[in-house]
């Protein structure tokens, strides 16, 4: 029976670790850390993520400015306003709310942000940086697992890792990062041929495909850590992951719960990159 990874407990560690150190930063240089959420439209989902990245805010000490768009706003306007931010030394990292509505360009708004100030780690300047491990942030969810595997004891060199996702948000940088650890790293996606003989060889297992309880227990390595980053609601309106929770459970050492497990990683992280941004802009060590 597998050990649960508490992605709460994990998540309010780094956040009190980042708290403390914004206290002593204020401290000794009297700088005041600020975060900018742009949101644009009012999508439901959008509004809870941003919400809690304001409440987050809050609990480690730093200023939150929200900039809520209407669902109509233009690109034109609102590069405008991410350039402003770009300018503004009281804003440390800049989160544009994706999805956006249809009629933006995603690429176009990501790209406009200042690489010091993607603190979502998204612009392809601080995607290289990752790709040659030499970068300042890292995208919020991979960053946030690999807090969570690191909470296991679970050493990464030399494991066989398989990542099932190949998208830029999660999958891609992923791979990256438990390839800079010394995992022997697999990807898989929708084209894969036999999946399930992909992962029962995985030492560690992390899914991200938006499909709901795609791994099923006989397709886990006994012993292996398992990380579910899917976030699926069923049509009796329960959540579940990409992985069968029940059966998985079974075969794992280690394995994270939807809700609770990689999800509340990701808003920590993104507090620290905050804290990364403003400590580099300042020129603290």
């Amino acid at each position: 029976m597998a050990n649960i990874i508490d992605g709460k407990a994990v998540s309010a560690r780094v956040k009190e670790e980042i708290a403390n150190e914004t206290a002593a930063v204020k401290a000794k240089y009297g700088i005041n850390i600020g975060l900018a959420v742009v949101i644009v439209g009012d999508d439901p989902a959008s509004r809870i993520y941003v919400n809690n990245k304001k409440k987050a805010c809050e609990t480690v000490g730093f200023t939150s400015y929200e900039y809520a768009l209407s669902a109509d706003t233009t690109q034109e306007e609102l590069l405008q306003l991410i350039d402003k931010l770009n300018k503004d030394d009281n804003v440390n990292g800049i989160l544009v709310q994706l999805p956006l509505p249809k009629h933006l360009d995603e690429k176009a708004v990501i790209n406009s942000i200042s690489p010091e100030k993607d603190v979502d780690a998204f612009h392809p300047v601080n995607v290289g940086k990752i790709m040659i491990g030499e970068y300042s942030f890292l995208p919020c969810t991979p960053a946030g697992i690999m807090e969570l595997i690191a909470s296991t004891g679970v050493e990464i060199k030399g494991k066989e890792c398989v990542v099932v996702g190949r998208s830029n948000i999660v999958g891609k940088p992923m791979s990256m990062l438990l390839l800079h650890q010394s995992g022997t790293v697999t990807i898989c996606h929708s084209k894969t041929q036999d999946l399930a003989d992909h992962c029962r060889k995985a030492d560690i297992l992390v899914v991200a495909v938006g499909v709901p309880k795609l791994v099923t227990g006989d397709m886990i390595k006994e012993g292996a850590v398992v990380i579910d980053v899917g976030m699926n609601r069923l049509e009796n309106g329960k959540l579940c992951g990409d992985v069968d929770f029940d059966s998985a459970k079974e075969k794992a050492s280690f394995i994270t719960p939807v809700p609770g497990g990689v999800g509340p990683m990701t808003i920590a992280m993104l507090m620290k990159n905050t804290l990364t941004a403003a400590k580099i802009k300042h020129g603290i060590e």
